[in-house]
C-alpha cells in the first residue's frame, strides 16, 4: 500500500478539488442571485431622501414569492419602457384600490395617504385611476423628480423584480431598509 502517492498525482487532486470548488462556488452564486438575491446601484435622485444616488442595495427576490407586495415597499422592477433597464419606487397603490393624487397628495380610496418620508410632495393631480388586479402603483420619494407611475400608470406585478431589503455600500448608510407602516386603509 502506498502513502501519500507521487507529486504528480497529488497535484491533480489538488487541480481537481480546486475546480470542483471553483464549480460549486459559481454554482451557488447563480441559484442564490437567481431564486433569493441580487444587488443594485441606485441611479439617480428619484428616491431622494430616503435612498442616495450610487447608494448599493441588496434586493429579495425570495419575499414575493412568500406573499404579496405591500404598500410602502421600496421595490426594484423592470421598466415598463425599457425592459433591459431596473428602477427603483415606493408601492404606494394596491391592486383593486383607487388611487387620486391632489396637488401632490396620495389618496387612496378617497383617504389621504400618510407619508412622513415625503420631503417636497409632488407639484402635481391626477384624476382617480383604478389599480387593475396583479398591478401596483409605484412613486419616487422625490415626486417632483420621478419618472414613475404618475407618468406611466400602473405597474404590473409581474414587473416587479424584488423587495429592496438591506444597504451595503456606502458604510454610513449600512443596514435593513426601514418599511414604511401606514396604518389601516379601506
Amino acid at each position: 500500500m502506498e502513502v501519500g502517492g507521487s507529486w504528480a498525482s497529488r497535484k491533480r487532486s489538488l487541480f481537481r478539488e480546486f475546480v470542483e470548488t471553483l464549480v460549486l462556488t459559481f454554482l451557488i452564486y447563480v441559484l442564490i442571485r437567481t431564486f433569493l438575491f441580487e444587488n443594485y446601484r441606485v441611479v439617480g435622485h428619484s428616491m431622494d431622501p430616503t435612498l442616495e444616488d450610487n447608494q448599493y442595495l441588496m434586493v429579495s427576490k425570495l419575499d414575493y414569492r412568500l406573499h404579496e407586495p405591500q404598500r410602502g415597499d421600496i421595490v426594484v422592477f423592470r421598466d415598463p419602457h425599457d425592459r433591459e433597464r431596473k428602477l427603483i419606487k415606493r408601492i404606494v397603490g394596491l391592486p383593486g384600490e383607487i388611487l387620486e393624487i391632489r396637488n401632490g397628495q396620495v389618496f387612496v380610496n378617497k383617504r389621504r395617504l400618510e407619508e412622513a418620508y415625503i420631503v417636497n410632495p409632488g407639484h402635481y393631480s391626477q384624476p382617480p385611476i383604478p389599480i387593475p388586479e396583479d398591478s401596483y402603483y409605484v412613486l419616487g420619494d422625490n415626486r417632483n423628480n420621478s419618472n414613475d407611475s404618475h407618468n406611466w400608470g400602473p405597474l404590473s406585478g409581474q414587473e416587479i423584480v424584488g423587495k429592496a431589503w438591506l444597504t451595503y455600500w456606502p458604510p454610513r448608510l449600512w443596514g435593513l431598509i426601514p418599511h414604511q407602516a401606514y396604518g389601516s386603509l379601506p
